[in-house]
């Protein structure tokens, strides 16, 4: 069976990267799933299993964000014993990124070369403001579009309210209140994976992801857990990341259910995320203005007058405190590494 990765999203620029790996044996295809050390591809084909070659491991033991992930274009080599390898990883358009919990400021990517990131917070039992501004901090940072997505708007008497309330903490992002039960705006959430195009999501476990990607492919491809009713929370359903391939040819990216996200180096994520305070920082008379007491601070005189909310304010020094501290963290680990290199030669 033949398959257009033209659908996929495969244009002009990744063939022109692809064109120097071309040869009789290879082909290129995109990484539906990434396990240890394994991937499951799709190339014009169908799909394989492909292990990883010796040249992408040497790669990412220098930074393991350059393995292969799920989304991501990859150079296929096909072998005479009908193995197959990975020998490389194109060009990434965009890439969803987190700190790993480790200390060293590495970091984890969750996709790659999606067109919209969809932050997917429940109305039920209620959305938390500061994880919507953590994740949509991550999806500005991606390169991607992001979206907020509002599930079980059912649960909600007026959800449109809920999604205008929460529209403040997303400037410039569209907001979406959704119900799969109801099929309420599922068909405007699918104009994001329509043929060529990839939408990610990005939420906590509960948050509806897996139930949504059902509803988009038509069909149960993803498994869904019992919620409970108390809390909203359930186990976590998706332990990896997976590209879902839609019927009408577009895809969806369901990550693993994630209870804290740690940020890296999205210093301008944040600043899209909070559009709104570095709008109002333009005004301060010190360009170097950090809002805490400061003279002709406009952010304190914004806080004052009520136009902003301290909450926000709070959140915004919290998120840009945190990549500070991994952002010196990065510098003196990449410091750390030139330091034992120089020793070794």
């Amino acid at each position: 069976m033949s398959h257009d990765l033209s659908r996929l999203g495969w244009d002009e620029t990744f063939a022109s990267a692809y064109r120097r790996f071309d040869r009789s044996d290879a082909s290129a295809g995109r990484v539906l799933r990434a396990d240890r050390g394994v991937c499951t591809v799709l190339d014009a084909t169908g799909v394989t299993r492909a292990s990883l070659a010796g040249g992408v491991l040497l790669t990412a033991a220098g930074d393991p964000s350059r393995l292969p992930c799920a989304g991501d274009w990859v150079v296929l080599r096909h072998w005479p014993d009908r193995r197959v390898t990975i020998e490389g990883v194109l060009p990434r358009r965009t890439t969803l990124i987190r700190r790993t919990s480790d200390k060293d400021s590495t970091g984890q990517v969750l996709a790659a070369n999606m067109d919209t990131v969809a932050v997917v917070e429940p109305i039920h039992p209620e959305p938390d403001d500061a994880r919507i501004e953590r994740l949509l901090a991550l999806a500005w940072e991606s390169g991607a579009q992001p979206l907020l997505l509002l599930t079980k708007s059912d649960t909600s008497a007026d959800p449109e309210a809920v999604a205008r309330q929460l529209a403040e903490l997303a400037p410039g992002v569209p907001v979406l209140p959704i119900s799969v039960r109801r099929h309420h705006n599922i068909d405007a959430v699918r104009e994001h994976a329509r043929p060529g195009r990839t939408l990610a999501l990005l939420g906590r476990s509960g948050a509806g992801k897996s139930t949504l990607v059902n509803a988009l492919a038509g069909t149960p491809v993803m498994p869904v857990q019992q919620i409970r009713d108390v809390d909203g929370k359930g186990r976590h359903t998706t332990a990896y990341r997976n590209l879902v391939l839609l019927p009408n040819g577009g895809a969806v990216l369901d990550t693993p259910g994630i209870r804290g996200v740690g940020l890296l180096d999205t210093a301008e994520g944040l600043d899209r995320a909070f559009a709104d305070i570095a709008d109002i920082a333009a005004r301060c008379r010190f360009d170097d203005c950090r809002h805490d007491s400061e003279p002709g601070c406009a952010v304190a005189v914004a806080v004052a007058g009520g136009s902003l909310a301290p909450r926000r304010l709070a959140s915004w020094r919290k998120l840009r405190h945190e990549i500070e501290v991994e952002s010196a963290r990065q510098t003196a680990r990449l410091a750390g590494a030139a330091g034992n290199r120089r020793r070794r030669h």
